[in-house]
């Protein structure tokens, strides 16, 4: 999978050194500009914006992304338990399925409950009942899988073959609307503007005839409208276009266009041998800090990579080197590089645009540290350490 982030901004001149090592490094000034491109798209448009927490849940930046956007979307019940404690604005909750035991804290923290078939909403039915009895007001959404698929890769395709994700358009009735205030459906992967249009035009005919009863129409994430070169004024005219043609609110849900290139991740290099070519070990691990290098896969860009094809060397002294985790996973392997200096043990390097989606899928395998995580502004230059990791955290989540 190809990404078209990596633009190191003010990272450029950050001393690695003052922080350590490994750790996430938040640019504010960063978050902000992308922040206030989402709030122009929606201040433009005339609809609602929210953060989908799912990509981006540092929540000791939930007073920046109040000050732009409408409020946030959530994944289940203790993402919700975070956007009520530390967000501002609307939550918006979705899940695959709902625990029964879940649900009423869910209806009691949210303000749309979007379910992934009629069939949960219709088993769930006394308990939306009793919580409505009770004095909660929210609206029941569902999901539906608008079959037009528009992914680079299956796993990340909403609307690949067999997809668990949303209920097929086609086998929607009027029935299944029955107390449903809003249809939501997530079909792209860091996508331009054109894949979006293409997806309405196919769904558009199968909803119409419930455009009338419907209050709100959710067009999900994967919209990479902070990336500067996304078709944003057509986006703009496209959505007001919708909006007076449905007469619904319109919602987009932006994950990792919010924190787009805000953040690196620090790393050390530990050990350098030869294979057949460069090996170096580093204290960066893919699969523990940045699962989605092995899933997806990609290749994440570093900040001062000089270019491989550049290298004419004859005594393999500047060779590309293979950089991989001290996990014990063979396939714990981040990729080729020419670091900004040899990479040698003690050498201090960083991967880009690491804000998103790494930070919410650490995990502690094999007993890897995890990753500090500072806030940096680059305007006046003030760093903060926002939290460490010890032993005890990874000891305390296994007994």
């Amino acid at each position: 999978m190809e990404t078209r982030a990596g633009d190191p901004g003010a990272f450029a001149h950050f001393d690695l050194s003052r922080v350590d090592s490994p750790s996430f490094v938040v640019d504010v000034q960063a978050l902000r500009r992308n922040l206030a491109v989402l709030a122009d798209i929606r201040d433009r448009a005339g609809i609602k914006v929210l953060s989908a927490l799912k990509a981006f849940s540092m929540w000791k930046v939930a007073p920046i992304v109040g000050d732009y956007l409408d409020g946030v979307c959530t994944s289940g019940l203790w993402e919700a338990k975070l956007a009520a404690e530390h967000y501002r604005g609307e939550i918006a909750t979705y899940c695959a399925a709902y625990k029964g035991e879940d649900l009423p804290e869910i209806l009691d923290l949210s303000d749309h409950v979007i379910f992934n078939s009629p069939f949960q909403i219709a088993r769930f039915a006394p308990e939306l009942a009793a919580a409505r009895a009770a004095g909660k007001v929210f609206d029941v959404g569902l999901r539906i899988n608008p079959l037009h698929a528009e992914g680079e890769v299956p796993r990340y395709d909403p609307c690949a073959p067999h997809s668990r994700l949303g209920f097929p358009v086609d086998q929607l009735t009027p029935e299944h609307l029955e107390g449903v205030s809003g249809l939501h459906f997530h079909t792209l992967c860091e996508q331009d503007f054109e894949p979006l249009e293409r997806t309405w035009e196919a769904l558009k005919p199968r909803i119409a005839p419930f455009f009338g009863q419907l209050k709100w129409l959710n067009f999900g994430g994967g919209h990479h409208v902070t990336r500067a070169d996304y078709q944003r004024d057509d986006l703009v005219a496209f959505l007001k276009a919708v909006k007076a043609e449905t007469g619904c609110e319109i919602y987009l849900e932006p994950g990792e266009a919010v924190a787009l290139d805000a953040g690196i991740l620090v790393g050390t290099v530990l050990d350098r041998h030869w294979n057949g070519m460069d090996i170096a070990i580093t204290d960066i691990s893919a699969t523990c800090h940045m699962p989605d290098v092995i899933e997806a896969p990609y290749r994440p860009a570093m900040l001062g990579e000089r270019p491989i094809d550049e290298y004419e060397g004859t005594d393999g002294a500047d060779a590309p080197v293979r950089l991989g985790g001290p996990s014990c996973l063979a396939g714990d392997v981040i990729g080729d590089y020419r670091l900004p200096v040899r990479a040698e043990p003690g050498v201090r390097f960083a991967f880009l645009d690491q804000a998103h989606y790494s930070m919410v899928k650490t995990t502690t395998f094999n007993g890897v540290p995890l990753p500090s995580i500072w806030l940096w502004d680059s305007a006046t230059d003030t760093l903060e350490c926002l939290r460490t990791f010890a032993y005890e955290d990874f000891r305390d989540r296994l007994g």
